[in-house]
């Protein structure tokens, strides 16, 4: 018997990459089935498993980030997509250790992050990694003064080329596959589940962040 998808997708295939090409943003096995006229979603993830293996081979790759499937370009021609454009602002020592933290322990709050940290956490600190798509609110607390607490985005995961949190690397990982760029060497205390404060290297405020 061999192995792989047929030579010609059928209907299902063909209307299941359609939506997904289509698409604004990358969908659920849920939502692709709803669109569909609800279809059976284990149709749809048979259809998205043979969409995936025909495209290994193409300049796009079908994936799956955060149970949601889009289209993005294979790495190896990344660099042919590439535009001039603003360079994102890189990130501070703090905002690499505190999106660390929220990566390895959320939903976490402010002062949980703090105590983490040992250090003050600015809210700058937290508007950056929420401008930069990585952290979202991801609604209170349950205790007094119910505190907002954060999580990491889908955008986060796809950044990083994970499935799910369940595929954090370790540092090695992420230092031979080239992903601790944009973030810097402080990442790698918070992914070692150490997250070290040196206060020679506090911000020209004293221990609030910046």
């Amino acid at each position: 018997m061999s192995e792989g998808p047929p030579e010609e997708p059928d209907m299902l295939e063909r209307a299941v990459e359609a939506t997904l090409f289509a698409s604004e943003e990358p969908l659920a096995v849920d939502a692709i089935s709803a669109h569909l006229g609800g279809l059976a979603p284990a149709d749809v993830r048979d259809a998205l498993a043979c969409l995936e293996m025909r495209y290994r081979a193409r300049g796009v790759h079908l994936v799956e980030r955060g149970g949601r499937w889009h289209f993005e370009t294979a790495p190896d021609l990344a660099h042919l997509m590439r535009r001039e454009k603003e360079q994102v602002r890189r990130l501070s020592r703090a905002a690499t250790e505190v999106l660390a933290i929220i990566a390895y322990h959320e939903p976490v709050s402010r002062a949980e992050i703090e105590s983490i940290r040992g250090v003050q956490t600015s809210a700058g600190t937290l508007d950056v990694l929420m401008e930069a798509g990585w952290v979202r609110l991801a609604g209170r607390r349950e205790v007094p003064g119910r505190p907002v607490i954060y999580a990491t985005t889908p955008q986060f995961l796809d950044h990083f080329g994970l499935a799910s949190r369940r595929d954090l690397p370790g540092i090695d990982e992420l230092r031979a596959a080239g992903l601790l760029d944009p973030v810097d060497e402080a990442m790698e205390a918070a992914l070692e589940g150490v997250v070290r404060f040196d206060p020679d290297e506090a911000d020209d405020e004293g221990h609030r962040d910046g």
